[in-house]
């Protein structure tokens, strides 16, 4: 996938859901992950061009393991000029070893969140975008509704009040697979996750689940997130 098309269906999601306005100030929550740094390059670039003025700042929390290589990060955000802020944790370990979560992924996200929602509102942002792609909105659906028992996925947009502050999710309407093609073609430096839970967890089982089901039924995953624009609230166009 071309970076102009990033842009395009980008701009689609942010428009269609109103998740900009003028003199917004934005943080990227950064993993370094192929998903998070595709955020960073769209927004970078709508910055350019998008009628509603709005600065972004990166931000990685760091959950302390010791083969999490940044530096191409970091490299990144400065050819971007982007502002990049990392923040250092123990959460690895206080999950991994104090702890020793059986479901160490619920915790972690709960204290990586806390973490890294302090870190914006120190920076003064009064919005943090996630990158949540189009295949991510199918699964947390899928989860919530086998695991949970109800039909529920997050929200394009999402006002925290304890925190003032609101979520976006630019990368909505961006299939996995086009993040994938636009990574291999641009040659983004994606680092990999050292989570010791990263490829065993329930959405790992989900996300094949879906992959084999859309591969007997072609575009069961394009037509389940229509559904949920269609039912789930907050999704309403």
């Amino acid at each position: 996938m071309k970076l102009q098309q990033v842009y395009s269906i980008t701009r689609k999601a942010i428009d269609d859901y109103h998740m900009i306005n003028d003199s917004d100030k934005i943080a990227i929550g950064i993993s370094g992950g192929k998903d998070s740094l595709t955020l960073l390059y769209a927004l970078h670039g709508l910055q350019r061009f998008y009628p509603k003025k709005f600065s972004i700042y990166a931000i990685t929390v760091d959950l302390g393991f010791e083969n999490l290589k940044l530096d191409e990060i970091v490299k990144l955000c400065e050819s971007l000029d982007v502002p990049y802020h990392i923040v250092k944790t123990d959460i690895g370990q206080i999950v991994f070893e104090d702890r020793k979560e059986s479901n160490p992924c619920s915790l972690c996200a709960k204290m990586r969140k806390g973490a890294l929602n302090t870190a914006i509102k120190e920076l003064g942002c009064n919005k943090v975008a996630y990158a949540h792609h189009k295949d991510d909105v199918v699964e947390t659906m899928m989860m919530s509704l086998i695991y949970e028992g109800r039909l529920h996925t997050f929200q394009p947009v999402t006002y925290l009040d304890r925190m003032d502050l609101t979520v976006i999710r630019p990368l909505i309407y961006m299939k996995e697979a086009d993040v994938i093609g636009f990574v291999h073609k641009y040659n983004v430096p994606v680092v990999k996750s050292p989570c010791p839970a990263d490829g065993h967890t329930k959405r790992e089982y989900i996300k094949n689940l879906l992959r084999d089901i859309n591969l007997e039924t072609p575009g069961v995953k394009d037509r389940m997130f229509t559904a949920i624009q269609n039912r789930i609230n907050g999704w309403e166009l």
